[in-house]
């Protein structure tokens, strides 16, 4: 069997190394995802529902919170867009919306889908630049 060229022989150890590179891109890539998961406001359990957040983003605080887990007067009342979730910047409502496996958007960036309510929530925050959220009335 003749022995192989330069070229070939360069070519098969670039080919080695890339795929090799790929690989730990992938690997790097799912732990990045994994990590994004645990931090990203799903809930644990892998059901895919946002769970409860509580933090300070920008100076500012934002939670959520799933309307099954609320207890108030508000969370049987229906409103239109955020019955399903409540999202509060500084204790004043944002209202969320759920586009079904498409992501959620917020009155603040209506046009835009995220990935969770918690994303939602920190872009309005950088949208708002320091602004309060205004209450949201649809009726009005």
């Amino acid at each position: 069997m003749p022995r192989p060229t330069r070229r070939q022989a360069l070519g098969a150890v670039i080919g080695v190394a890339a795929s090799g590179a790929l690989v730990g891109m992938a690997a790097a890539s799912t732990e990045t995802v994994a990590a994004e998961a645990d931090s990203s406001g799903i809930a644990p359990g892998g059901t895919g529902a946002p769970g409860s957040f509580d933090e300070v983003f920008e100076g500012r605080r934002i939670q959520g919170t799933p309307a099954a887990a609320r207890t108030d007067a508000h969370a049987h009342a229906g409103h239109a867009g955020h019955a399903g979730y409540r999202v509060l910047i500084d204790g004043r409502e944002l209202p969320v919306m759920q586009h079904g496996k498409s992501g959620w958007s917020s009155t603040i960036n209506h046009y835009e889908r995220f990935a969770t309510p918690l994303e939602a929530a920190r872009t309005a925050v950088i949208s708002l630049k320091g602004a309060v959220v205004v209450p949201f009335d649809p009726t009005a």
